[in-house]
């Protein structure tokens, strides 16, 4: 089978693996940072197999983590809180 590739690259990453609990749910991340995404982070919520590439304007888009990750409006604040101290 003859395949068609629109890229096939490795890259040196930096990953952070780190757990937390907020005030009603503990959050598994893992947060992927490379020059792929354009300064960017790929944040994976390794407990709900959701993930997201993730900048500081998606921070500011309301209902965008909740969406992306299924979560409650508290919940998703203290994600976001946290995700700033990460993505800025």
């Amino acid at each position: 089978m003859e395949r068609f590739f629109l890229y096939d690259d490795t890259v040196d990453t930096k990953t952070r693996f780190v757990s937390f609990t907020g005030k009603n749910k503990r959050f598994d991340l893992a947060i992927v940072q490379t020059d792929r995404f354009y300064g960017k982070a790929l944040v994976l919520d390794l407990q709900s197999n959701r993930y997201a590439i993730i900048g500081s304007d998606d921070l500011q888009q309301p209902g965008y983590i909740e969406h992306i990750y299924h979560l409650n409006e508290e919940d998703a604040n203290e994600l976001r809180s946290f995700l700033h101290e990460i993505v800025g």
